[in-house]
């Protein structure tokens, strides 16, 4: 009985190391997208406030 909670104790260490490392990868991947979204938002942003600008001028 010893002999088989010992494995049982570090497989269940790993099964947890492994999720909570899985949980953190998502989560950096997660916060990257959102980064790279706003970005794009603000980027799409200044381009349609200067063609706006620019359309503006021209007339």
């Amino acid at each position: 009985m010893a002999r088989g909670t010992i494995p049982d104790k570090w497989s269940m260490r790993v099964l947890w190391a492994c999720a909570i490392g899985s949980a953190v990868g998502l989560y950096m991947v997660a916060v990257d997208r959102q980064m790279k979204n706003r970005e794009k938002m603000i980027a799409e942003g200044l381009a349609s406030v200067d063609s706006g600008g620019h359309s503006s001028e021209n007339v």
